[in-house]
């Protein structure tokens, strides 16, 4: 399965959400569900 974000982008969106960006704005902006966000805090949130 190919994987359509880089580790290094994942925590570029993870610190945008910690920025103050909605994390509504953020699942559409990215296209994302909300719980791959959650999955994503999850496995890189303390990097």
């Amino acid at each position: 399965m190919k994987k359509r974000f880089k580790e290094e982008q994942i925590i570029m969106i993870l610190n945008e959400r910690e920025s103050g960006l909605p994390l509504k704005e953020l699942i559409r902006k990215y296209g994302i569900c909300e719980n791959t966000y959650y999955r994503w805090k999850f496995k890189y949130g303390g990097m």
